[in-house]
């Protein structure tokens, strides 16, 4: 898979929530190449700010050679960013890190049934909601899907689109209260493979369920990075196993990651 590294035309951008942006970028060779899962490094117009900030894809336009970012305002890289308009230009990289498997039943670890036969619960918080728009829409599978917000809601009626959705909320506006574990939960959710994006709490709370039910889960981990290539070592986690990079216990994130089996890394 080849990374490009270019300046890409704003085909559109909208605030869809609070602090939550939608931005269509045209980049034909990263939105032909990108998987569910993977993500851009988006640099800065200010060269002060040197490091890129990596930002999940949430959907691609093949035909269009379009891309969509969703991002929250985390800081002044992402203030800027979402100043722009159309025909403004960005420069990007990408696309990067590795994603979902698409075939259900491979990354459900089931040889006996096809990918079809299989349900996948997808369960994503925050602005790791994101992200599994594109793998809800590449799946070929029965689809859970299981958003878990603070309060205002986006996305989902897009979701909606593309399999049962289930909603919880922080504070009980929607859905059910409390985490997307709850939700699970109350709603009796069960399938044969879990896909899962969102906050390490989250996180850590899927890879226990999941190993509790035994069945296997797919998670992409958020953390701070620098280069987004794995040169740098600044964005590793702990794995169970030796790195054959570094030749210890760890992984990076953008390079390996940012998507792992659950029984790969220690969160």
């Amino acid at each position: 898979m080849s990374i490009s590294r270019i300046k890409s035309q704003i085909i559109s951008q909208e605030c869809i929530a609070e602090g939550i942006f939608s931005m269509w970028l045209c980049a034909p060779g990263i939105a032909q190449e990108a998987r569910p899962g993977q993500f851009v490094s988006v640099y800065s117009k200010d060269r002060s700010r040197l490091l890129p900030r990596p930002i999940s894809i949430c959907e691609t336009d093949r035909r269009r050679g379009w891309i969509r970012l969703v991002y929250r305002i985390a800081g002044l890289g992402t203030l800027e960013f979402s100043s722009y308009g159309p025909s403004d230009e960005l420069e990007i990289m990408g696309p990067l890190g590795n994603g979902y498997d698409l075939d259900a039943a491979s990354a459900a670890g089931r040889s006996d049934i096809s990918a079809a036969s299989c349900t996948a619960i997808l369960a994503a918080g925050g602005i790791g909601i994101p992200p599994m728009l594109e793998l809800a829409k590449e799946l070929e599978c029965k689809k859970i899907i299981v958003l878990g917000y603070r309060d205002e809601l986006f996305l989902n009626k897009e979701f909606a689109k593309l399999g049962r959705v289930v909603i919880s909320t922080e504070d009980g506006s929607a859905g059910t209260c409390g985490n997307v574990l709850d939700a699970i939960r109350e709603q009796d959710i069960s399938g044969d493979v879990i896909y899962s994006c969102g906050p390490t709490p989250m996180l850590r709370a899927v890879k226990k369920y999941a190993a509790d039910c035994s069945i296997p889960a797919w998670i992409s981990l958020e953390e701070r990075m620098a280069c987004g290539v794995g040169a740098c070592l600044a964005c590793v986690c702990r794995s169970t196993e030796k790195d054959s990079h570094s030749n210890v216990n760890n992984k990076r994130v953008c390079r390996d990651g940012p998507v792992f089996d659950a029984r790969e890394v220690e969160i």
